[in-house]
């Protein structure tokens, strides 16, 4: 068990026995990567059964019930997630928040490029094409958070609801300075500028909003045969679903087999590529900046000269 892990061992085996009996051994603890608030495991049972815990001590959060919500949404629209076993929200008495889900064989998607043949790797991506397009197909009259506690504040407009999203996110990283003011500047103009540079004529699409290797998981199946597996950590969303492909193309996750087999079905507009894409590229790059610091400060910099053609 990892030194840094603050669970204890009696905490993880009575949410096991609450989940497999009574008589359930607790086995083998090891760490998942996580969050930064919540601890992520691998729990091994003595009888072979595993599971993975996100688990947050002394918090009331409820994010884990949110995102038991979210996976079975996707479950329900065919999409490969993990099962979920079980979703708590701490309280006084109890004062751990957690979900218990399935654990899921597999490596991530850029592990699964090493290991594929470039003929194996375009079918994993047609395959995640054809997942994204069913997620994409689910559609609502308006922009949200999927969540259920607390309620979510729905809009009517894409730009309304994407400044909600980003304006707490523009608001900590430009109070700490870490980018430029030049920058900060050209950023406040583009913010200003979102109900023109953010019009579409689609309608509120759900979204995964998090795709990126990590969160998709791969095996070959018994023929050698590469599919994907689960996608994990949603953060849903109605929103337009051209941000999420944005978001794949920006951090490498899609390639020119993924966006193929997508716009086969959706083409996407020449609007995209020559303004949507580089304005939802740019507030990506800014959330990074907010959640992981000044590594992307240059990459942030290098999409704002970008987007002054715009």
């Amino acid at each position: 068990m990892s030194q840094e892990m603050d669970i204890s061992w009696q905490v993880l085996r009575r949410i096991v026995g609450d989940w497999a009996g009574s008589t359930a051994e607790l086995a083998e603890v090891n760490p998942l990567d996580g969050g930064a608030i919540s601890t992520t495991v691998a729990l091994t049972l003595a009888d072979g059964q595993r599971a993975v815990c996100k688990i947050s001590s002394h918090r009331v959060d409820r994010s884990y019930i949110n995102e038991s919500h979210q996976l079975g949404l996707l479950s329900q629209l065919g999409i490969p997630v993990p099962v979920v076993y079980a979703a708590k929200v701490g309280s006084l008495d109890d004062p751990h928040s957690f979900i218990l889900m399935e654990f899921v064989d597999g490596v991530p998607l850029s592990e699964a490029r090493k290991r594929c043949t470039a003929e194996q790797f375009d079918q994993l991506q047609i395959h995640l094409a054809e997942l994204l397009l069913k997620i994409h197909d689910h559609s609502s009259g308006f922009y949200g958070r999927v969540m259920i506690d607390p309620p979510p504040t729905m809009f009517s407009t894409w730009p309304e609801f994407y400044r909600a999203v980003f304006d707490p996110i523009c608001d900590g990283v430009f109070s700490d300075h870490a980018v430029p003011l030049k920058c900060r500047k050209q950023i406040g103009k583009t913010h200003e500028r979102l109900e023109r540079l953010l019009q579409h004529d689609d309608v509120p699409r759900l979204v995964h909003w998090d795709i990126w290797s990590t969160n998709i998981l791969c095996r070959p199946d018994s023929d050698g045969n590469w599919h994907i597996a689960a996608l994990l950590d949603p953060n849903c969303k109605f929103a337009h679903a051209e941000a999420e492909l944005a978001y794949m193309a920006l951090f490498h996750t899609a390639t020119p087999a993924f966006m193929k087999a997508y716009q086969q079905s959706r083409r996407l507009s020449d609007d995209y590529h020559r303004i949507r894409k580089p304005v939802y590229q740019l507030y990506s790059l800014l959330n990074h900046v907010h959640l992981f610091g000044q590594d992307y400060v240059k990459p942030l910099m290098a999409a704002v000269d970008k987007l002054g053609s715009v």
